[in-house]
Order: structure tokens, then C-alpha cells, then sequence
């Protein structure tokens, strides 16, 4: 537990003393819980939250509390995250908040610091987070490390460029029974893209899967579609029809949830499916890579209408231990001078090349801060777009370019949902 002295209020009086502390059984994961919740309507539901105590962690909750009153709460998933070349253990930054009525009193810098703590001590190299703003995490060391997409297909222009015959066959099985086929053909694709991260069995059955019975209604049914070929499974879509008839014509839409595909043909084929269900006018997604195949499949893309904004922001814990988990080429050696005020432990200078990672007291030849460290880390951004930015300083000629062949990706990074 924390203690945090805090300033007096502007009326003259001293504000209560705030503790940090963590959370010692399910019965106090709700105080974890409750500032955020403020923000979206109050705090779940007994149902709602007898289903959050199964998918989180308490002993990974910690919280502000102003004598008894919790005002502030943060949480971490323990995860296994995709990384180019490999897989990294990881925690998954969430319920974030700080109730409004302790605002702009340290009370966040607290939690991030007990956070990271907690997160070193767990030996998770790396944090991540979806950002609920873009200006907040910076000071604690993120950095923007991967992009979405969100887009919507008209039924009008969702031909594909080429030819395409469908060879498999589509089922929409129960949770129970889809729960064994996607989960594991979500494992194998994970794998293989970056910003991916691993799920539990209550993951999938009480969150990714699960209608809860409060959603029930038009357009809020979840459809679990499972492609198979040749008897086997290949890929499935999640989905949802929203159905809105305007006189006689039906202006919904089908929302995808998620939908996944172990190769290219079966990608095309899961889309194909989801593209022609009766009844659509337009098929929308919200979390889509941003080199999603639809984009090379269709033959009219610009009608896709593609937005783009930030998703994933990363955290170097453990800059050394989080270096040596992803892949590091062959080339010339770079050394890097990392900055981090926020967790002083990290700074200093970082030879990586030739397969290895190491400190060192040599001079660097690129300095940087750690959040900047963060963007580049998934194979997102490049060393030459951040120094491009003023984000990346270059000290050794060349060594911007010998730096981002040292960090090679085979796709951008996607993170297919927020947790």
C-alpha cells in the first residue's frame, strides 16, 4: 500500500489522504472497478459483475482510496503478445480512471507508478493499452505502436477483383460448440501477427463469445460462423445483423465482430461469405489491420471507405528483456541511448545487433526516448518516421537506416479488439 501526500484545496482545507492499494479478494475488485464504470453509467450489474470477477485478475487490480472511498483504479491482464519473430509475456493495461471529482491530483501518476512496479515484479517485460486518450500515456512511456482500421462495404460494390469459387462450407454453431474451433484457430493465426495476444477459456466464453442476456434484441445477436474445408476448420467470423427497415427497405447493416482465416484462400472465403448475406446493404467493421486483405480482394477498395486512427500503445518495462523477445537482424550493430524518467532503471545505453541485445557504455548512436522505443517495437513505425517527427535523434550518420533493418517485420501490427 501507497500513501500519497497531497496538496491543500483551493478553499484553504487539506485534501484526505489517498492510499494506494491492491486488490485482496474478488469482494474489492468492484473498488477497482468503480471509477471507471463512472464514465459509462454507473457500476456493472451483480450479473455483469460475477462475469468480470471470471475474466479478471484480481490480485492484478490496484486502486486510490480516500478514507474508504475508492476514487481512483487501474488493472493489468497477464497476456502472451505477439511480437515479430516471437511472443513476449505482457501486461494488458486497463480500467484506467480517476473519478472526476479528483481530478489533477496525482492521483493517476500513482497508479501508473504502482502499476509498473507490479508489472516489473511480475517479469513482464512489456505493457500495453488501447489509450482513451492520445495525450495521456506519453508521460508515463507509451508510444503509439499500431494503427486501426474501420470501414463499411456497400452491398453495391462488394465484388471481389478476381474470380473466386467457393470450396468450403459454412457453419453458425452455439458457443459451446464453436468455442473449440475458433480458439483454436485463433491460437495458430495469433501467432503469426504482431499486437495479438493469447485468451483465456473464460476470454472467449464470457466476453469474446458470450451475449449477455441484458443485450438481447434486434441487431445484438452474435452469430458464430465457422468456415470448414475439407472437413477441417479454417476460419470463422463473429457477427452481428442489425436490422432497421425504413418503409419497405431494410437500412442496417452486418457488423463484424471478428473474422479470421488461416490462409488466403480461406480468408477470402470467410469475407465472401459475410459479403453476401441476404438482407445487408452494407457490411461495417471497427477493428480491422490496416492492411486487411479486403483491400487487395476487392474490386471497387475505395468505396470501403477506410478511416484510420491509433490503437495499440506499448511500454518497454524491461527495455533489455523486451528487446531480446523479438526478433533482431543480422546487420552492423546500432547502439541505442534510451530516456526514461518515468522508470529511471531503464535508461542508459542498449547495443542491439547481430541477432543480440546488450548494455553498454558506449556512446549512442541514436537517442531516444522510451516511449518512442514503444512505437517501433511491434513493427509498426520505423526509426526514420520517428526522427522525421523530431521523435528519434540521429548522432551517427547512418544510423537511422542500419537501426530499422535491425527491426524487421513481415506485416503491421493489429490488435483485433479492446480489453
Amino acid at each position: 500500500m501507497a500513501r500519497v501526500n497531497l496538496p491543500t484545496n483551493l478553499f484553504g482545507g487539506c485534501f484526505m489522504e489517498i492510499e494506494i492499494r491492491e486488490c485482496s479478494s474478488l469482494e474489492n475488485l468492484g473498488k477497482a472497478f468503480s471509477p471507471i464504470s463512472h464514465y459509462f453509467g454507473g457500476d456493472p450489474s451483480s450479473e455483469e459483475m460475477t462475469r468480470i470477477e471470471q475474466v479478471f485478475d484480481y490480485r492484478r487490480a490496484i486502486y486510490a482510496s480516500e478514507n474508504g472511498l475508492s476514487v481512483g483504479g487501474a488493472a493489468a491482464h497477464a497476456y502472451e503478445l505477439t511480437v515479430p519473430g516471437g511472443t513476449v509475456p505482457a501486461a494488458g493495461i486497463t480500467i484506467v480512471g480517476v473519478k472526476p471529482t479528483h481530478r489533477r491530483r496525482g492521483i493517476l501518476r500513482q497508479l501508473m507508478q504502482k502499476q509498473l512496479d507490479q508489472v516489473r515484479a511480475w517479469n513482464e517485460p512489456v505493457a500495453f493499452l488501447w489509450a482513451s486518450e492520445e495525450t495521456i500515456y506519453g508521460r508515463f512511456g507509451y508510444g503509439m505502436a499500431s494503427l486501426n482500421g474501420s470501414f463499411q462495404v456497400p452491398n453495391t460494390a462488394n465484388d471481389f477483383a478476381q474470380p473466386f469459387r467457393s470450396r468450403g462450407e459454412i457453419r453458425i454453431l452455439s458457443l459451446e460448440d464453436a468455442y473449440e474451433p475458433i480458439s483454436q484457430l485463433y491460437d495458430r493465426i495469433r501467432l503469426e501477427h504482431p499486437g495479438m495476444y493469447s485468451r483465456t477459456e473464460n476470454w472467449w466464453k464470457l466476453r469474446r463469445m458470450f451475449e449477455p442476456p441484458e443485450r438481447k434484441g434486434p441487431g445484438n445477436e452474435l452469430n458464430r460462423a465457422v468456415l470448414f474445408i475439407d472437413g477441417k476448420p479454417e476460419g470463422y467470423a463473429l457477427y452481428r445483423v442489425n436490422t432497421t427497415f425504413e418503409g419497405a427497405h431494410n437500412e442496417g447493416h452486418l457488423q463484424v465482430v471478428e473474422a479470421l482465416a488461416s490462409t488466403a484462400d480461406a480468408t477470402a472465403e470467410i469475407w465472401r461469405f459475410l459479403l453476401d448475406i441476404d438482407w445487408v446493404p452494407r457490411v461495417k467493421v471497427d477493428f480491422a489491420a490496416v492492411d486487411h486483405p479486403l483491400l487487395f480482394l476487392l474490386a471497387r477498395p475505395r468505396q470501403m471507405k477506410l478511416v484510420v486512427g491509433d490503437a495499440l500503445w506499448v511500454r518497454l518495462v524491461d527495455v533489455e528483456q523486451a528487446l531480446k523477445a523479438r526478433r533482431i537482424g543480422d546487420g552492423d550493430p546500432v547502439v541505442l541511448g534510451i530516456r526514461d524518467a518515468f522508470c529511471p532503471s531503464n535508461e542508459g545505453c542498449y547495443r542491439v545487433g547481430n541477432g543480440t541485445v546488450e548494455r553498454t557504455s558506449d556512446a549512442a548512436d541514436i537517442s531516444l526516448d522510451v516511449s518512442a522505443m514503444g512505437s517501433v517495437y511491434l513493427g509498426g513505425f520505423s526509426f526514420q518516421e520517428l526522427a522525421r517527427a523530431r521523435r528519434v535523434e540521429e548522432i551517427t550518420e547512418g544510423a537511422l537506416v542500419r537501426a530499422d533493418a535491425l527491426f524487421p517485420s513481415d506485416r503491421a501490427p493489429w490488435c483485433p479488439e479492446i480489453f
